[in-house]
């Protein structure tokens, strides 16, 4: 590994300080403010941009160039051109124009666009994206870029991603001029998401029909031992997940990504990443980076990243736990609360805009984490519930209570942690306790979304949080700039706000059946599937509000809620052709030969000793007859439901079938076959258990 770290960090990377030392001042100058302040591109010095790009990429090793996009399949996308023009006789420069940096064209008929684009409508367009850095990778420039159709719809997730950045920020400025803030220029939104992930070992991987189709498990016992002693969770790191890990951060540091902490996750081969934070463009695009790398990585050591939310049913889940934060460019955190949050009146009022903002849009940021990966993690094992709530610590809500009832705030100072250990120093405790339960926590200067699964790209949950809050900003800005007294408008403005949206706030345990019953008297949603989720996605609240900032249009919003359903059937389609896949044709014949050979072995030994007991193996070839006849009636029914799944109308009806017909026959078969599992002979079993894939790395 490269100890230069410094030398080695974003080597890979167009940054600032490459700019600065290979484009003209002018030129530089022009391209910094765009990326700064969000302004159009000055297409005069494209060329001057892309030609310096060129030519430090092939001082890199770059032969071609690639606009790199977000296509709504939840990936990345990239078509690849060299950079060579033939000049005649048989020669060739290396040549990369302006026009070509700025747009590209890609086939949109290939891509899901929900009905915007037919196999006869092929054109789309990629433009670059100066806000977030060009970076080589592989030999290839990577251009980030938008993907739109040839009508100028989105096609991807980064332009209403893009959108929703600018919207926060106008509405948000509205609200510092008020304050007096007349030096900042733009607001800008940042993110640091934190991955967790699985590592298997690749042999075991290879063996398993289940992971490889589907990413998950769709059978498996569970292992003597999974979680439950703790052990695994910030334990020491085993010698090929630490090479593995080494070699992530050097290859993330060469392209900018500040990757800091890694740990051992709770369950056994589960693991963490977090970055520091970025702006939530950079952010979106490194994160999809760090994937790529992690499934690339670990199989260079032998190994194989599972990014599925669940790929084992009896440990803990993976999430992407996305701290969010509004600042200003000049440096300013709005979410700071100061030493006396009970009197800064200005962080209150962005404290009631988040409120609001997750109130009124609890359904959309239920839809922006839901997906069918998603679906069996939430609500166990440190993922919260369906149920959006916001934890805000005990001194906060404390604050907001004496604002809602008129009294005084009585804070209790911070109090020590000294734990009688004379070498050890004492420390002021933070404010509050942790919530882990919490789907939207304050943790002191950020807000932690931690509902989103670990394969997720994290654009749409942070679209539709920088909308919702944009919309905040928006009624408030409304109604200070028109009231004569700002200040008397303001107390009442902060208080009213916590009265209309205080049932969104919930310190207490969101895994609790007193939760779920106290959350339904208090009118939140409880969105238990992502069918009911993606239900909700269009509604004429939901419509209006990305229509008013911008962000998406009504025809947008309902090709990506097509999409959504779209997706969800063919993932649970894929599921359950693998399960009728591996039960027919590996477990059932499996389990078969052993009973036949138990059902061998015993009367082999009456046939020497007649007298023989051989309860045992009745017993076994019982059990696991009736289980077997189980499974293949199941399998039967399981076939039949998804033939008729794929025959319901495209969209709602057909995810809805699958949710309600085709899922409990797959649990059942699931259930039958893990049974069988506990009762055949570990070499009959046709693949690797869970001791194995968990215990093997």
């Amino acid at each position: 590994m490269n100890k230069n770290i410094p030398e080695i960090f974003g080597s890979m990377v167009f940054n600032e300080d490459v700019m600065r030392a290979r484009l003209p001042r002018e030129v530089c100058k022009s391209l910094l403010k765009t990326m700064e302040e969000g302004k159009e591109i000055d297409p005069s010095i494209a060329d001057v941009v892309a030609n310096a790009m060129k030519d430090w990429a092939i001082e890199k090793g770059a032969t071609h160039y690639t606009h790199w996009f977000q296509p709504l399949t939840g990936a990345t996308a990239e078509k690849h051109d060299s950079f060579i023009t033939p000049v005649g006789g048989g020669q060739v420069v290396m040549e990369f124009s302006g026009k070509c940096l700025i747009k590209g064209e890609s086939d949109a008929s290939s891509f899901p666009s929900g009905g915007l684009r037919a196999t006869f409508e092929a054109r789309g367009y990629t433009a670059w994206d100066p806000a977030s850095y060009a970076f080589v990778k592989d030999g290839t420039l990577y251009i980030p870029t938008a993907f739109c159709s040839y009508t100028g719809e989105a096609l991807d997730s980064k332009t209403p991603l893009l959108r929703s950045i600018d919207a926060i920020s106008r509405e948000g400025m509205r609200i510092l001029r008020l304050f007096g803030d007349t030096t900042a220029k733009r607001l800008t939104t940042t993110v640091g998401a934190e991955q967790e992930y699985f590592i298997i070992d690749k042999e075991m991987y290879e063996q398993r029909r289940d992971l490889i189709y589907t990413g998950r498990t769709l059978f498996g016992a569970p292992a003597p031992k999974g979680q439950e002693l703790e052990d695994h969770y910030f334990g020491p790191l085993k010698s090929r997940i630490a090479a593995f890990m080494a070699e992530l951060d050097e290859e993330l540091w060469k392209l900018g990504i500040l990757s800091k902490t890694k740990h051992n996750e709770a369950a056994p081969a589960q693991h963490e990443l977090a970055p520091i934070y970025a702006t939530t463009n950079m952010s979106v695009d490194q994160n999809l980076l760090m994937m790529i790398y992690m499934k690339r990585i670990a199989e260079k050591h032998g190994l194989v990243c599972l990014l599925h939310e669940k790929p084992f049913a009896s440990v803990s889940g993976s999430g992407k736990h996305n701290n969010w934060s509004v600042g200003t460019d000049t440096g300013k955190n709005l979410f700071k609360p100061g030493k006396t949050p009970a009197e800064n009146k200005q962080f209150l009022l962005m404290l009631a805009a988040v409120i609001k903002a997750v109130d009124d849009y609890q359904d959309l940021l239920r839809v922006s984490v839901a997906h069918a990966g998603n679906d069996h993690r939430l609500g166990a094992s440190e993922a919260p519930p369906a149920i959006v709530s916001m934890f805000i610590g005990d001194e906060l809500e404390a604050v907001v209570d004496s604002i809602i009832s008129g009294t005084d705030f009585k804070g209790a100072a911070r109090g020590k942690m000294n734990l009688g250990i004379p070498s050890v120093p004492t420390f002021t405790k933070d404010t509050s306790d942790r919530n882990r339960t919490s789907p939207f926590a304050f943790t002191g200067n950020k807000f932690e979304f931690r509902m989103l699964g670990s394969s997720q790209n994290i654009s749409l949950p942070n679209v539709v949080l920088n909308t919702a809050v944009a919309e905040s900003f928006r009624q408030f800005a409304d109604i200070l700039e028109a009231a004569p007294d700002f200040e008397k408008a303001l107390a009442e403005l902060i208080k009213d706000t916590f009265t209309a949206h205080r049932r969104i706030l919930f310190n207490g345990n969101g895994y609790s059946e007193e939760w779920e019953k106290e959350a339904a008297r208090r009118g939140l949603s409880n969105l238990t599937t992502s069918v009911d989720a993606f239900r909700t996605f269009t509604s004429e609240k939901n419509i209006a509000l990305f229509a008013r900032h911008g962000v998406m249009s009504e025809v947008e919003m309902r090709s990506r809620e097509e999409i959504m359903y779209e997706n969800y059937a063919k993932v649970i389609n894929i599921e359950a052709q693998t399960m009728i896949e591996m039960a027919g044709r590996e477990i059932i014949p499996a389990v078969g030969s052993y009973v036949a050979e138990v059902a061998s072995a015993a009367a082999a030994k009456t046939a020497v000793i007649p007298t023989a007991d051989i309860s045992a193996e009745k017993d076994i070839v019982t059990r696991l007859s009736n289980l077997t006849g189980k499974a293949y009636a199941t399998l039967s029914l399981l076939r039949e439901a998804d033939e008729a799944a794929k025959k319901q109308p495209a969209g709602e009806p057909m995810a809805a079938y699958f949710l309600d017909r085709v899922i409990p026959l797959m649990k059942e078969l699931r259930e039958t076959v893990d049974e069988m599992e506990t009762l055949t002979a570990t070499d009959y079993w046709p693949m690797p258990g869970y001791g194995d894939l968990l215990f093997s790395v």
